[in-house]
């Protein structure tokens, strides 16, 4: 009997052991810094219910915290048990040790931790830009030669009108490559050129001194609108000046290979009109023209912006259910919206607070406008941002205050998902599909747009507190930004840094993110959702970049950044 009751004894003391020891706990935490006076949390994570003392030292290994830590929270995206360690009154610039079992990790507490971050999501565009080349003086390693000129792209049958018929030959350059691949799409595009464009509107000092590393930063155009430009010329190009409609994509007929731009030999072609490219092209040169009306030297500009604007929509009205799929023969990306009630509301409460024309009054009704987080396939909640940002314009034939309600409502679903759930982040359940990190962006960039309607220091310190997911305090414990932070995402399925020759990619994009469906039949190592992610080239869906994944995050982060140094 006694030696039954030691074997129990010493089973307890194995499994007890287990949960608290290195192997079991895992730290994750915002592996670029944490800002001095905001949240600053660290998660412990484990496959099993743990217990364990915790130390915070110095960089002189002074004990500065320390405690009890307990896992007891099961976080069901990730079949994880989650403690959290807040580190809020650590204000003291510096390195930090964060130790528990005997694991450890460094970490930074900085005054402008995302200075550097700000500026490499951002020149994420450069890199992707395509009809030029990048030379080292603004890409260093990463230069290349010119490819995809846009020169001579044809017209597909799909695409063919009496005036432009099949073959017939047209200019369609600058732009950015859409993705890991040479395509590029209006829908797509547009959404990614709002949110720039929507940046500088909301941040418009910050934006007006920000210089970046990109040939036009010499000119005295504010930097984010040299690259905006790069991409609304090229957008311009993709409408027929005869009827307005908007071709929905330039691409070849199949994806190429991992090659560089230069060495890209497909015929290429703008394929079929398609209202949902119609009304995302008219909401963005809506606010182009508004933005652009500010700006010395470029009233023209607007004025060209805005009249293609109209023509799009007015196209899109005549038009209204042209929904995109791929014509026979044609393998590149759909971006397929079959529901554009979203986008029609979302261009003309645009193009009414830019043109002051009030039948686009007409074309609004809030109560049936969704308030989900927005992306390329429903741009909804952006009419609803736009009718309560320009309340007095609209307050004479809209219910502003249903508006703002609504779009609170999902800003504090959002928020109280950071404050409450045992991971202290926003993403939940269905959030992990194709581009969680998108959603993730769009979530954080949804609640700091509450902040700037409301002034709310709870919507800005979520934020805060939110952006640690896509830095590395997530279910793998990388960081989903290539180049930033000691554990980041370094084979992206993105062709020129593939193809390139350099060991490490393009800094600054924002990888897809973990979600279980696992397309791509790559080596995984969990098919949870939180942790269904390969850093491969191989993981075309959880490992590629976008322009429209990055587009929040270049919000976020130089609006943080923008707060933080106004403190």
């Amino acid at each position: 009997m006694k030696v039954f009751l030691k074997i129990i004894v010493l089973f307890l003391t194995i499994k007890v052991g287990s949960q608290t020891s290195k192997d079991n706990l895992e730290i994750r935490y915002n592996q670029i810094g944490y800002a001095i006076g905001r949240t600053k949390l660290i998660s412990i994570n484990s496959n099993s219910k743990f217990e364990s003392i915790y130390e915070i030292k110095n960089k002189n290994g002074q004990i500065i915290q320390s405690g009890t830590i307990k896992g007891n929270s099961l976080w069901k995206d990730a079949g994880e048990y989650v403690g959290i360690i807040d580190v809020t009154k650590i204000n003291k610039e510096g390195s930090y040790k964060v130790s528990v079992a005997g694991n450890s990790k460094e970490f930074n507490v900085l005054k402008n931790p995302y200075q550097k971050l700000a500026d490499d999501v951002f020149k994420y565009y450069y890199f992707n830009r395509a009809s030029t080349e990048l030379t080292e003086e603004y890409a260093g390693v990463w230069k290349r030669a010119s490819g995809l000129e846009g020169t001579k792209v044809k017209i597909h049958s799909s695409a063919a009108t009496k005036e432009r018929p099949e073959g017939t030959i047209i200019k369609a350059a600058k732009g950015w490559f859409d993705a890991g691949d040479y395509n590029m799409y209006v829908t797509n595009s547009g959404i990614s050129t709002y949110t720039l464009l929507s940046a500088f509107e909301n941040f418009e000092s910050y934006y007006t001194n920000k210089t970046y590393a990109i040939p036009e930063n010499k000119n005295e155009i504010p930097d984010l609108l040299d690259e905006v430009i790069w991409n609304l010329d090229w957008m311009l190009a993709m409408q027929d000046p005869n009827d307005g409609g908007v071709y929905h994509k330039l691409s070849g007929l199949r994806f190429s290979g991992a090659i560089m731009p230069d060495q890209y030999k497909l015929d290429r072609y703008v394929i079929k009109k398609s209202t949902s490219a119609a009304l995302n092209f008219a909401a963005v040169c809506a606010i182009g023209s508004r933005v652009f009306s500010k700006i010395e030297g470029k009233k023209a500009y607007s004025n060209q912006l805005l009249e293609a604007g109209l023509k799009a929509y007015n196209w899109a009205k005549k038009h209204p259910k042209d929904y995109f799929t791929n014509p026979k023969g044609v393998k590149t990306g759909q971006y397929e919206d079959f529901d554009l009630t979203g986008e029609f509301q979302w261009a003309a409460s645009e193009l009414f607070v830019t043109s002051g024309n009030e039948k686009f009054i007409e074309d609004i009704s809030v109560g049936t406008v969704s308030n989900s987080v927005p992306w390329w396939q429903d741009t909804s909640a952006l009419a609803l941002y736009t009718v309560v940002k320009h309340a007095d314009r609209f307050k004479r034939k809209i219910i502003v205050k249903a508006a703002k309600g609504k779009f609170l409502s999902k800003a504090n679903e959002l928020k109280n998902r950071i404050l409450n759930s045992s991971m202290r982040i926003a993403m939940n359940g269905s959030d992990y599909v194709w581009g969680s990190n998108g959603v993730a962006g769009n979530q954080l960039m949804y609640i700091m747009k509450a902040y700037e309607l409301t002034k709310d220091e709870s919507y800005l310190e979520a934020v805060f507190v939110g952006l640690d997911y896509i830095l590395g305090r997530n279910g793998t414990g990388i960081s989903y930004i290539t180049g930033a932070g000691i554990n980041a995402a370094k084979f992206p399925h993105h062709r020129t840094s593939e193809a390139d020759k350099v060991d490490l990619p393009v800094p600054g994009m924002v990888v897809g993110g973990p979600q279980s469906g696992q397309q791509d039949k790559c080596k995984y190592t969990s098919k949870m959702p939180a942790k269904s992610y390969s850093d491969t080239w191989c993981s075309y869906a959880s490992n590629e970049v976008t322009i429209n994944w990055n587009a929040p995050i270049v919000y976020v982060v130089n609006g943080l950044q923008y707060y933080q140094t106004k403190k």
